[in-house]
């Protein structure tokens, strides 16, 4: 089994900035895509950004410029930087990896999601 346990969400002003981290733990042989995920009341779920095991990024076109991305491969983390917040970036955040186990077995896993307010 691979567990995923997000941190790092909160209240804060539009402007604003948050890092969320994620770190995975378990059974885990490899890690490939890891990402983060939003969902806002009565939306929804959208990506908001993917990295690859090799550092490659993609980005909603919505948080472009204002987040990014990155992992510690070491430490199976991901991390969110979000700078310049908006109201409409309120959702809870999801963590979410593409992990193959130690017995060869892939699947996607998914945090348990943190809860970011945008807000004065």
């Amino acid at each position: 089994q691979v567990q995923l346990v997000e941190s790092g969400g909160g209240l804060v002003q539009p402007g604003g900035s948050l890092r969320l981290s994620c770190t995975a733990s378990g059974s885990i042989a490899s890690i490939n895509d890891m990402g983060w995920y939003r969902q806002a009341p009565g939306k929804e779920r959208e990506l908001v950004a993917v990295i690859t095991s090799g550092g490659s990024t993609n980005y909603a076109d919505s948080v472009k410029g204002r987040f990014t991305i990155s992992r510690d491969n070491a430490k199976n983390t991901v991390y969110l930087q979000m700078d310049s917040l908006k109201p409409e970036d309120t959702a809870v955040y999801y963590c979410n990896a593409a992990a193959i186990t130690i017995w060869r077995v892939g699947g996607v896993y998914w945090g348990q999601g943190t809860q970011v307010n945008v807000s004065s």
